[in-house]
């Protein structure tokens, strides 16, 4: 099990800050994790525009504080997103947030980040992978080893 808070990843190599300087994020649970997807806590400030494309993974976004307008570029839709909103980039489709108020969000992403991403020239995150544990044998329950006269 693990149990994170938002507080505990204030300035470590988990909480992300932008190149661009329009975005930082809280990489809560990672690839390194291996459980399959990542969980992040996302700010974009107000003002800025972001263009994404996320052609190698799947985000679903939950706004939980702000306003931004998101528009569509396969579709030309632009969606005003507000606390309780939902939106999933499921055909990764290329986007772009223009930020009203401060948006806070709480993002998934399948395949799982390594932490380490940031938007490139044209707005993708690279995949990037995690090594692979190293091999041995795994923990689990020790066989019994008692005496059983019922055999």
């Amino acid at each position: 099990m693990i149990v994170r808070s938002f507080d505990e990843l204030e300035n470590t190599e988990r909480h992300v800050r932008a190149a661009s300087g329009t975005w930082e994020s809280k990489r809560i649970v990672l690839a390194r994790e291996r459980v399959g997807f990542s969980l992040h806590e996302t700010v974009l400030y107000a003002g800025t525009e972001t263009a994404m494309w996320y052609a190698n993974h799947v985000e679903a976004v939950v706004c939980t504080a702000g306003e931004a307008e998101l528009t569509d570029h396969e579709t030309g839709r632009t969606y005003t997103i507000v606390p309780g909103t939902m939106y999933l980039l499921d055909g990764h489709e290329r986007h772009t947030l223009k930020v009203k108020a401060d948006f806070r969000c709480l993002c998934v992403f399948n395949p799982p980040v390594t932490g380490r991403e940031d938007h490139d020239e044209n707005g993708v995150y690279p995949l990037l992978t995690e090594p692979e544990p190293a091999s041995g044998p795994k923990p689990g329950p020790k066989p019994d080893t008692t005496a059983r006269d019922d055999v």
